[in-house]
């Protein structure tokens, strides 16, 4: 019977390939840019016109007073909930809605959504619309094979995760949308592999350091303070000591890829000395000794560090070049801290998705962990549901790159894990249950009594 429904499941997800391909391509049309923020209600108009056509209850969630919301740009959510047919456990499919820049180097439209020889390209289609569409049509072709489920199903298409995830999950979180009590299991369909199960990802320390200086003219510069030299000296001592420390260190966790297994730091900005003029401005530069220098840095670190080591060992860095270089003064400004996170490989969630991918590829999963973090960090610090993983189609190297794309059959395959999935869950799962209490109440277990 069990092998029977996965038949059923994996055939009607098969049947359902074109609507599949729309899905995505129309999701990829919406140009969800982030920063700022553009059209996320158009893309929770889309998503709540065709979740409540298929049957859910959706509630627009705005994260009011969250970083980046305004009236100009507001951080909507979606929330979309079907209920079955008798009490279970609600499995939640999470996805962000939110792209990054488009950058250069594309040969395609990047919110054209074309399909060519198997693959759907555009800015978003692997990082994550695909995985979003996959989840609503496994969603769906799950509802039609099993309408009698038990429990409750939950898509949400959420703000911000490009920037943080604080309009979207964190804010859901924080509003008790995924309490345990409320929610019992979570897949994010992040592009991590249709034959992988993510576990979980590093940690991520990102803050700005300052340089100060003093203006002069450019001419007699002895009379100033480059803060740009002195921020020079800065990227040197990064180079020499903090650099290969970083590449000594390794981690259990199984990151990919494997370049990530080790600390990371990217510098993610440099800003030093007068501003950049608009494009129309012919004129030249003035002769400034630059009085301040800022950079951004983006540091992951591995769960066998901690937070105030990583954050010590940069401080500490600075410290030394103010004891020893003449006139060096800085500032370390932190502007946001997420703590590794790691679902144990026990947990419901992940012995479901590994036994539905074995059932759709004949191969048991490989379990890996993100080089980035994503809205699980929210999910598991805020909301405190530890049931989470992320597990969805696409090829994590694409993200964020020119000519993205997403495959047709990997979108396939991984909605086919996704409706196995509900089924071990809200029908299987009920059975096994339910079976059991049957035996309990025929032939109880004889409970020794305690001794007088």
């Amino acid at each position: 019977m069990a092998q029977d429904i996965a038949e059923r499941l994996k055939a009607e997800i098969i049947a359902r390939e074109q609507d599949l391909i729309a899905l995505a391509q129309d999701l990829i049309r919406i140009p969800t840019l982030n920063p700022p923020g553009e059209n996320y209600d158009a893309i929770c108009d889309y998503l709540d016109q065709r979740l409540s056509a298929s049957g859910f209850e959706t509630t627009w969630i705005r994260a009011e007073g969250a970083p980046g919301d305004s009236d100009r740009y507001p951080r909507w959510n979606l929330m979309a909930r079907r209920e079955g047919a008798r009490a279970g456990d609600c499995v939640h499919f999470n996805s962000h809605t939110d792209v990054v820049e488009v950058g250069h180097g594309w040969t395609r439209d990047p919110f054209g959504g074309a399909l060519e020889d198997g693959k759907i390209y555009g800015r978003g289609a692997c990082d994550m619309k695909g995985g979003l569409a996959a989840s609503i049509v496994a969603a769906e072709a799950f509802i039609a094979c099993c309408p009698d489920f038990c429990g409750a199903i939950e898509i949400s298409g959420t703000a911000d995760e490009e920037s943080g995830g604080y309009g979207g999950v964190a804010y859901l979180a924080e509003k008790g949308f995924f309490d345990p009590a409320r929610v019992q299991h979570v897949i994010i369909p992040e592009p991590l592999g249709k034959d992988r199960i993510c576990l979980g990802h590093r940690g991520g320390w990102w803050a700005e350091i300052e340089t100060k200086g003093e203006i002069a003219h450019g001419s007699m510069p002895f009379l100033g303070d480059c803060a740009v030299r002195h921020m020079g000296a800065v990227l040197e001592r990064f180079e020499a000591e903090l650099f290969p420390a970083m590449a000594a260190r390794h981690t259990e966790m199984p990151v990919v890829p494997e370049g990530a297994r080790q600390s990371t730091m990217n510098i993610n900005s440099v800003h030093g000395g007068q501003a950049e003029q608009s494009e129309d401005y012919t004129g030249l530069p003035a002769h400034c000794v630059p009085d301040s220098c800022r950079i951004v840095i983006d540091r992951r670190y591995l769960p066998e560090e901690s937070y105030e080591s990583v954050a010590g060992e940069v401080r500490g860095l600075l410290d030394g070049l103010k004891a020893e270089r003449p006139r060096f003064d800085y500032t370390l400004e932190e502007i946001n801290h997420v703590a590794p996170s790691m679902t144990d490989k026990g947990a419901p969630i992940v012995e479901t998705v590994h036994a539905a991918i074995a059932d759709v590829f004949g191969t048991a999963p490989a379990y890996v962990a993100s080089p980035g973090t994503y809205d699980q960090k929210h999910i598991d610090r805020i909301g405190r549901l530890k049931n989470c993983i992320a597990y969805g189609p696409g090829v994590l190297e694409l993200a964020h790159k020119p000519d993205e794309w997403i495959g047709v059959q990997d979108m396939v395959e991984s909605a086919q894990v996704m409706a196995l999935s509900l089924h071990r869950l809200l029908v299987a799962g009920l059975r096994r249950r339910t079976q059991h209490d049957i035996r309990e109440q025929i032939h109880p277990r004889r409970r020794r009594r305690r001794p007088q």
